[in-house]
């Protein structure tokens, strides 16, 4: 999860998308019944990687709680229009100045009103080096951010300069340059407000969050079980809640996730086991899904390592990359519930243009030992594939890695991590030395979203320690650009040149494959892989 750019092409493209899928999730028998408008239902979750603070929380299992406890300053509606939520306006003539005014009326969870100040200093602190934020990179536009986030050294200031607080209900954002898409990109979790009881003491806050959204916590975190939200009755926003509140269920495995599913002890899936690709549709019938969304999977390299880092390694990762049968593994494994990716930018996103990897995401062995020989070959002849065993990865994992020691006598072993935090925090934490599964969910449907936020210099989500000044440069260009059609040609170039170094690589551009109980109705799918939360209904 982890962009920049303008409000009409982003709204058309979420438009697009969400066309295709808004009615795909919903049941079309039983959808009449009775409704329980204080009844909560249950969804299917893995326990957050870190404490509910949104400028630290960049992966799904925390994210999903946190879009639900917190209102930023816009979002989109269902037809994939940018709509103001905490916001009356955002403006700017140059997309370098912009002039925020905020509706009157919302509060906080704990009743503190939102201010100008609550988005200001969140802001602040989120992008302060010394608090060490995960998507800290995402306030870098904004000037004076390379004072409170230096690349070497302390923070010089706690401020950033282009925030000013005008009065409670305005603030002024200035940037360090023209970004053609920062108002769409003011939509991610990063830019949530955040109330004074924040400050006071933040470990307890990220344990019992106070957000400013449609839900709010329901009691204390119970870790490796679930988290109980429930409807804030004095929420402001547009989407306002059709049901009580949402339980989340953290499993270890999707398998007993899915059967919790099937058995309606579990109410909403977004993502069945790979045991029960075959199967699901048959068990769930109407209330099975399966569409595509902007989500991918590669596999990443540890940059910083002293092997992978080394120039040479590029040849070797272009040769493993070709020594996988995507098409085989999405046919035979996957089932058909992935595509095989031919880039780093799924097909429903805008800016996708085919075959970007070119050659490189092309089965082709005879090359692939070439090419791993010319580049000196994998370190020690061995590698793993690092994933989290309670995500339903262990399948397609041992199948790219019997391609990878069948084609090119690589020993390939799949390593699993018992839970997605504990592998989220050995890579967080750069401690990898082999490869690793990377999954990437949209913020916003832009090519520039895939790449920016993980391949960028210092990038939040850029968990292989990657740098290239030349594709830094490119994405600098593209950013500044004044269309959307300049900033994508740009972008892709970005994504070409990915080729050349192949810091990951692509394997399959994801679909949501999930399904409902019996117990809920008007469940829908967005391209972001997450349920309307506050449109479902539940039965009575």
């Amino acid at each position: 999860m982890r962009g920049a750019k303008s409000a009409t092409w982003v709204a058309g493209a979420i438009a697009v998308a969400l066309t295709a899928t808004a009615c795909g999730g919903s049941s079309s028998s039983g959808n009449n019944a009775p409704v329980d408008p204080n009844g909560t239902y249950t969804y299917y979750n893995v326990e957050p990687q870190n404490p509910l603070i949104p400028t630290n929380t960049n992966e799904v299992g925390g994210g999903y709680i946190v879009k639900n406890l917190f209102r930023g300053l816009v979002d989109f509606d269902l037809q994939g229009k940018l709509r103001y939520q905490n916001a009356e306006s955002v403006e700017s003539t140059d997309n370098q100045h912009f002039t925020v005014k905020l509706k009157k009326g919302w509060k906080f969870h704990n009743g503190e009103p939102v201010t100008a100040a609550s988005f200001v200093d969140a802001w602040n602190w989120g992008a302060n080096a010394k608090n060490a934020q995960l998507n800290s990179s995402w306030f870098e536009p904004i000037k004076g951010y390379e004072e409170i986030h230096p690349k070497e050294g302390d923070p010089k200031t706690d401020k950033m300069s282009g925030l000013k607080v005008v009065n409670d209900s305005e603030f002024t954002i200035e940037l360090s340059q023209p970004v053609s898409t920062f108002k769409e990109r003011l939509f991610y979790d990063a830019f949530f407000p955040l109330p004074k009881a924040f400050y006071k003491d933040t470990k307890a806050f990220g344990e019992h969050p106070i957000g400013n959204g449609p839900y709010q916590q329901d009691g204390n975190w119970e870790h490796k079980v679930q988290f109980k939200t429930k409807k804030y009755a004095d929420y402001k926003g547009e989407d306002k809640p059709k049901n009580g509140g949402v339980i989340f269920k953290f499993y270890n495995t999707d398998d007993s996730a899915y059967n919790d599913l099937v058995s309606n002890k579990v109410d909403i899936m977004y993502k069945v086991p790979n045991s029960a690709t075959g199967k699901f549709k048959s068990d769930l019938g109407d209330r099975a899904v399966n569409e595509p969304y902007g989500g991918q999977t590669t596999i990443a390299f540890p940059m910083y390592d002293k092997e992978w880092g080394k120039p040479e390694k590029a040849k070797v990762r272009q040769g493993l990359s070709m020594a996988i049968d995507r098409d085989t593994i999405v046919k035979t494994v996957l089932k058909g519930a992935s595509d095989a990716a031919d880039g780093w930018v799924p097909t429903v996103v805008e800016g996708y243009k085919k075959d970007v990897c070119g050659e490189f995401c092309k089965f082709n062995p005879t090359k692939a030992k070439q090419l791993i020989k010319e580049g000196g070959g994998v370190p020690g002849n061995k590698m793993t594939i690092t994933f989290n065993n309670d995500g339903g990865h262990r399948d397609w994992a041992e199948a790219v890695c019997n391609d990878i020691k069948q084609n090119t006598g690589v020993n390939c072993a799949a390593q699993p991590r018992p839970t997605f935090q504990q592998v989220r925090n050995e890579i967080t934490g750069k401690k990898m030395d082999s490869a690793f599964r990377m999954g990437w969910v949209q913020d916003f449907p832009n090519i520039s979203n895939f790449i920016s936020e993980q391949y960028r210099t210092g990038a939040g989500a850029n968990d292989m320690g990657f740098s290239d000044p030349e594709l830094d440069k490119l994405m600098d260009q593209a950013n500044a650009a004044k269309t959307i059609e300049e900033s994508n040609k740009l972008y892709l170039q970005a994504e070409k040149k990915l080729t050349e170094t192949m810091p990951s690589i692509p394997l399959f551009f994801d679909h949501t494959l999930g399904g409902y109980s019996n117990k809920v109705q008007n469940v829908k799918f967005d391209t972001y892989r997450q349920a309307i939360w506050t449109d479902v209904e539940v039965k009575k």
